[in-house]
């Protein structure tokens, strides 16, 4: 018998939860509100209740081949860093190629999800959804997969900023953000220095008479270029820089991190400089907020104190006068309203989910949240880690820990997060992309082993561990293997390449004797890294390997 899923939502972690189904063989049915797949992705001139929302110039700051799904690489003539328009396109490409639009049923608002009389013995779940007409319609399901996002219900603090009743000016919140375009000939605050309240910054001071970036904690700013020009992500997010990560004091390679940021603009003298050190929260990621501030288009403020009318006061006790828009980028808030209140099981600030996926309280394993985490990396790859092992899971071939284990383990995480990250009630969780996407692949079984490739494919060892953590990885062993993993790790640097070939440019040949030191003096390090830390952490696969190749006693 068919086991039944119901997905809500198509954005990006709708349609890998629908393809995970189908290739477990399970027979998922995907309900979504609007009229297109790409959920925050998909554009929209007016912003939509209840709907993720972007703004029309939004560009992704993860490169191409660190965002993609892992069985479907993205065209080698994409842009590194694409519009949001591209990123749709490439969604539409992948529901096309795996045959995922057969399952979504647009136009459809899931109002509520509840546990069918008899749960206690089936585990199935009522589904109530709305149709395009206004109709309720009922249905049963085996499973559900939420896949609903986190960017839907915008923040605004109004209570938190004494005067704004007698603000004489706009303010809304960078939700219903869209374009600069009524920001022309204006004096202009915007509250909140995430990516979005850089973004808006940046933009909108191109037209303005005036920015002013107001930042309660300040920010690290990085750019997505990383020395020649390469993605940063692809150079930095590897396998051997994870490995420094676990060897290295986290404070000393925080320090080393800012300081080869202030080499490119000193953060205290561009008036930046945050509270915290720049791991313990993902950073700004932004290429041209600093030259911004050295131009003098953005200004960046401190905490805004009190609005008096047109004027604006902040916590160092300077005044603004004459500001004619307030913009609001003070985040979202999360919720599930269509969901029973006892999956909403709470740790702390944040949803408690074991391993950030399934409720730990329910009688039996079948509801899962997919894509409702935080890393310095993209949702695409982790949303689809995630998907896989649920499917596993409702599929019957994974089996979960006690309800008891489960929830020690949800109090332990949160712990680590308080411990490790700062965390608060609009930022409630965040994990190390690399740790966590091998936590999961272990659960799937598609975890690679660094001992077993460096005996049976050192060329394929090397570029995993040197190379960026690209899902492909994920792909070369175990169930879900997909024959073509091992080609794209090969060739994913020429799909980087290739949108930069526009020129014809002749290219150095050879190679100094300096670089060829430096590439010994890093092998060695890295061979003196990965042996260390296979001491503190023999994975089980070299245990194996070494007990079939040492001789056998009688």
């Amino acid at each position: 018998m068919v086991r039944t899923v119901a997905v809500i939502g198509a954005g990006p972690s709708g349609l890998t939860s629908i393809k995970s189904c189908l290739d477990e063989g399970l027979e998922p049915t995907c309900f979504e509100s609007s009229d297109d797949i790409g959920g925050l992705w998909k554009f929209k001139e007016v912003s939509e209740p209840n709907r993720a929302s972007i703004y029309r110039s939004l560009t992704i700051n993860i490169s191409k081949e660190m965002m993609c799904f892992s069985d479907f690489p993205i065209p080698a003539d994409y842009p590194n860093y694409m519009h949001h328009s591209r990123i749709l396109q490439y969604f539409r490409l992948y529901a096309e190629h795996f045959k995922l639009l057969q399952h979504i049923h647009f136009q459809t608002s899931v109002r509520s999800v509840r546990q069918r009389p008899d749960f206690s013995h089936s585990g199935q779940w009522e589904v109530v959804t709305e149709n395009r007409e206004g109709q309720e319609e009922r249905h049963m399901f085996d499973s559900v997969i939420v896949c609903s996002g986190h960017y839907s219900y915008p923040h605004l603090p109004l209570k938190d900023f004494s005067g704004i009743e007698s603000f004489e000016g706009k303010y809304f919140h960078s939700w219903d953000y869209k374009g600069p375009e009524d920001l022309r000939g204006k004096r202009v605050v915007v509250i909140g220095i995430g990516n979005s309240g850089g973004d808006i910054a940046v933009e909108s001071s191109r037209v303005a008479e005036q920015v002013y970036l107001s930042t309660r904690r300040g920010a690290w700013v990085i750019r997505v270029m990383s020395d020649n020009g390469l993605p940063v992500d692809m150079k930095y997010n590897t396998r051997f820089v994870h490995i420094l990560f676990q060897l290295l004091p986290v404070n000393w390679l925080s320090w080393f991190g800012e300081k080869k940021l202030n080499a490119m603009y000193d953060h205290t003298m561009y008036a930046l400089k945050p509270k915290h050190r720049l791991f313990s929260t993902i950073p700004v990621i932004n290429d041209e907020l600093p030259n911004k501030i050295l131009t003098g288009g953005v200004m960046v403020k401190p905490n805004v104190q009190q609005i008096r009318g047109s004027s604006v006061v902040f916590e160092d006790g300077s005044v603004v006068d004459k500001v004619d828009v307030i913009v609001f980028a003070t985040g979202y808030n999360y919720d599930f309203p269509f969901l029973p209140p006892n999956v909403m099981h709470k740790s702390g600030h944040r949803l408690g989910l074991y391993k950030h996926v399934f409720p730990p309280t329910l009688e039996h394993p079948t509801m899962a949240v997919v894509g409702f985490i935080h890393a310095l990396g993209a949702i695409m790859p982790q949303a689809e880690m995630q998907s896989r092992w649920v499917t596993r899971v409702f599929k019957g071939h994974k089996k979960l820990p006690s309800n008891r284990a489960m929830l020690k383990a949800v109090e332990c995480d949160t712990k680590d997060m308080d411990k490790n990250y700062i965390v608060s009630k609009l930022v409630p969780l965040q994990v190390d992309f690399v740790s966590y996407m091998d936590d999961i692949a272990g659960e799937v079984g598609v975890r690679p082993s660094l001992a077993w490739l460096f005996f049976t494919d050192y060329p394929l060892f090397k570029r995993v561990l040197w190379g960026p953590v690209t899902a492909y990885q994920y792909r070369i062993t175990g169930p879900g293997k997909w024959s073509g993993a091992r080609r794209a790790i090969f060739t994913q640097f020429e799909r980087m390449f290739q949108p930069f070939k526009t020129r014809q440019v002749e290219e150095k040949q050879g190679c100094s004797v300096a670089g060829r030191l430096l590439k010994l003096s890093l092998t060695a390090m890295v061979g003196g890294a990965a042996a260390y830390y296979f001491h503190l952490q023999p994975p089980s696969s070299l245990t194996y390997l070494l007990s079939k190749l040492t001789p056998q006693r009688v």
